[in-house]
């Protein structure tokens, strides 16, 4: 899995993915969610993070950001991850890892790749079967981006236009609505493992141009097309085992592909 802190590139749309440790359920009360929301709004507010989507399931979050700045990403996401898994810990007299070693970020596209990215959040928990429509799901950027509060609003609507390439926001929140709507009706909203498995993500020109900013670090990590775009990937291999003559009684069959699997969403 890519590290994602260590090859932001300024001036991108990044798709940020973050698991609880062992994949368990700490937050799944919504005294958690809100509290992971909260510092979100904080993040916001002290390192002018721009944030265009976001969903807190029980296990894992997605973050959807734009940065000009390659050190405010790192920053806010040690501020948010962080402290929710400092309260979180200090409220249950818990000791331990709160979250998964590292986060994975993908760059993504403007306009329809990243409208593309905005819908698979908002459907992130209708995937997972625990509501039929993201506008139910109140720990999400879904209702904000159709009809945002007056106050606390966590999610850059005047970036998302002119990212999305819309001519106001009205224009982009029929366009958004239509897109999720469509997707929900025709039940397409299963788990596209571009988001969390891939480092870029849009035309392939965008790809190779994101792929060549990496530099050194991009390589051994291939261009590859898929239905809707191209993707910048790492070489996946099985695990091959090699056993010397005192363990040659193991076999090979213990050969294998790590193979993620969510029990509250796919993805």
């Amino acid at each position: 899995m890519a590290r994602a802190n260590r090859h932001f590139i300024p001036g991108c749309i990044w798709h940020i993915t973050h698991r609880c440790h062992k994949r368990e359920f700490l937050l799944k009360f919504s005294k958690d969610k809100k509290r992971w929301a909260y510092w979100l709004l904080e993040a916001k507010r002290r390192f002018k993070l721009v944030v265009l989507n976001y969903t807190v399931t029980s296990n894992h979050i997605h973050l959807l950001v734009y940065c000009n700045d390659s050190n405010v990403i790192p920053q806010a996401v040690q501020l948010i991850a962080g402290r929710t898994a400092q309260e979180f810990n200090n409220r249950r007299n818990r000791k331990g890892a709160f979250w998964q070693d590292r986060y994975h970020a993908t760059a993504v596209e403007s306009r329809n790749h990243l409208m593309e990215c905005i819908v698979y959040i908002d459907l992130n928990m209708v995937r997972a079967g625990v509501v039929n429509h993201p506008s139910e799901w109140k720990y999400g950027g879904y209702n904000e981006i159709q009809d945002p509060p007056l106050r606390y609003r966590i999610i850059h609507r005047e970036m998302l236009v002119r990212l999305l390439g819309h001519d106001n926001e009205t224009q982009m929140k029929e366009a958004h609505r239509s897109w999720v709507d469509v997707l929900v009706e025709k039940r397409a909203y299963s788990r596209n493992p571009v988001w969390t498995e891939s480092l870029a993500y849009g035309s392939k020109s965008y790809v190779a141009k994101i792929k060549d900013e990496m530099g050194y670090k991009a390589i051994g990590r291939s261009i590859t097309e898929n239905s809707s775009g191209f993707e910048l990937r790492e070489i996946i291999l099985p695990y091959n085992v090699s056993f010397d003559a005192p363990k040659g009684h193991l076999r090979p069959k213990n050969t294998f592909i790590y193979e993620e699997k969510d029990m509250n969403s796919v993805g």
